[in-house]
């Protein structure tokens, strides 16, 4: 068997992909589905003044709608159909996960296997559209009082663009799940992942533009190109590194035979809690900044103009406040997806125990263990990875798009769908193998 995967990843090559019909298809059809989620954020609302709203968001851009135009692939910017994105069925998905360890019978589904996974995602589904509804009626709400904005402000307006809106989160909902389905990776990550590459040339284009017209120094523009480069190979390393937890299961005895116990591995990721915490803690942080912006900051008392102003990005508060956000949600998100006692349960009705740890409770106790102290230096990571480019867009004014969020989404996503690319080749060759086998067996016994 060893050597049949020896041969396998040997022979795994680009050429393949000739060969390999079903791949390619499933290639083109994401293509395809990216392609037609491009095209919509380029489609305006109905009733908004295109030029006003570029003065209102260049104003804004530093803060959360910033961080949103970024996950909608710039169609904030031109409050596209697709404005909203995709980010109302993450918050759906997210709350839905919380409430499964909260709420009982959320949590029995959950345990039921395909059907209650299933009932579950249509939660997931219900929530999205509430979601969707209640943020589009604030987004034309807001429109309304900013001025110029809408051409024609009203009940009208706010039911088009709750409608608009809506309809575009659940396009993006329905697309994304089939490119998990049909095409390759999943779905809602390659989502995201377009909206960001695509706006990568730009900023790249702007920072080129700073150093042609001597804002930025030579040298700066290649410790920036560096430090990216670092900071793709540090998430590589930080992503793919796990804790193998050595997982034995007993001799079994099968009529006359006795079998060996088999030996496997239980591994546990660096960072089990993925994109979540920078996400959830800049959405926070820059929340307060943007709602600011949209009042009149003459109005506001003394102390709340100086705390605005300090939670702006680059200051020593925000930087803190954000490491100290990644740091919380990295722990929290990873209780909420990875329950030590369910895999416990699950390792002793299969039979199977840690070497020196007694089975059932102890082993979730030792599993929780090793996953606390491993989560620290995947907080710490995601800790490094996203405030290492804030103080290079503080200090040396690189665009937003090359922080450390956005790097981290691109290159996990990346890796998955490469994965999965492997994935369907390793498949294949091996189906062409069975064949081959299957042909010279058939020959030997005509002959």
């Amino acid at each position: 068997m060893a050597s049949a995967a020896e041969q396998l990843a040997a022979n795994l090559n680009f050429g393949a992909f000739s060969k390999a019909t079903d791949l390619k298809k499933r290639i083109w059809f994401t293509l395809g589905a990216l392609l037609v989620y491009r095209l919509g954020t380029y489609i305006p609302m109905p009733g908004i003044n295109p030029d006003a709203l570029a003065r209102a968001f260049q104003q804004q851009s530093t803060g959360i709608l910033g961080l949103f135009n970024m996950f909608a692939g710039g169609a904030v910017g031109r409050m596209a159909i697709f404005a909203l994105g995709i980010m109302p069925y993450i918050s759906a998905s997210i709350i839905i996960q919380l409430m499964t360890s909260v709420v009982p019978s959320l949590e029995t589904l959950k345990k039921e296997g395909e059907q209650g996974r299933k009932i579950i995602n249509q939660y997931t589904r219900y929530g999205t559209v509430l979601l969707a509804v209640v943020q589009a009626y604030f987004i034309a709400v807001g429109l309304e009082t900013s001025q110029n904005l809408v051409t024609d402000p009203g009940l009208f307006f706010r039911l088009s663009t709750v409608i608009t809106l809506t309809g575009g989160t659940m396009f993006l909902m329905w697309l994304g799940e089939q490119i998990t389905s049909r095409g390759i990776g999943n779905g809602i990550s390659l989502i995201i992942f377009a909206g960001i590459v695509a706006n990568l040339p730009t900023a790249v284009a702007h920072l080129l533009d700073l150093g042609r017209t001597g804002a930025l120094s030579t040298a700066v523009i290649l410790i920036v190109i560096v430090a990216a480069i670092a900071c793709i190979a540090f998430i590589v390393f930080f992503e793919r590194a796990q804790r193998r937890l050595l997982i034995q299961y007993p001799k079994r005895q099968v009529g006359n035979r006795m079998f060996q116990g088999d030996t496997s591995h239980l591994p546990l990721k660096l960072n089990t809690s993925g994109v979540i915490p920078p996400i959830f803690a800049s959405s926070l942080l820059l929340l307060p900044v943007t709602l600011a912006n949209f009042g009149n900051t003459a109005n506001l008392p003394g102390w709340a103009t100086a705390i605005v102003a300090s939670l702006g990005h680059g200051q020593p508060l925000y930087m803190l406040l954000y490491a100290a956000m990644i740091g919380f949600f990295a722990f929290f998100y990873t209780a909420v997806v990875f329950n030590p006692k369910d895999t416990a349960d699950n390792l002793k009705k299969h039979g199977g125990f840690i070497p020196g740890i007694r089975p059932g409770e102890r082993t979730a106790e030792h599993i929780d263990y090793v996953l606390t102290r491993i989560t620290v230096i995947g907080a710490i990571y995601l800790i490094i990875i996203c405030l290492l480019p804030e103080f290079l867009i503080s200090a040396l004014g690189v665009p937003f798009y090359l922080g450390g969020t956005s790097l981290l989404i691109v290159v996990s996503v990346t890796m998955d769908t490469v994965a999965q690319v492997q994935g369907h080749l390793l498949a294949h060759q091996y189906e062409g193998l069975v064949r081959k086998a299957k042909l010279r067996g058939g020959r030997r016994g005509v002959r």
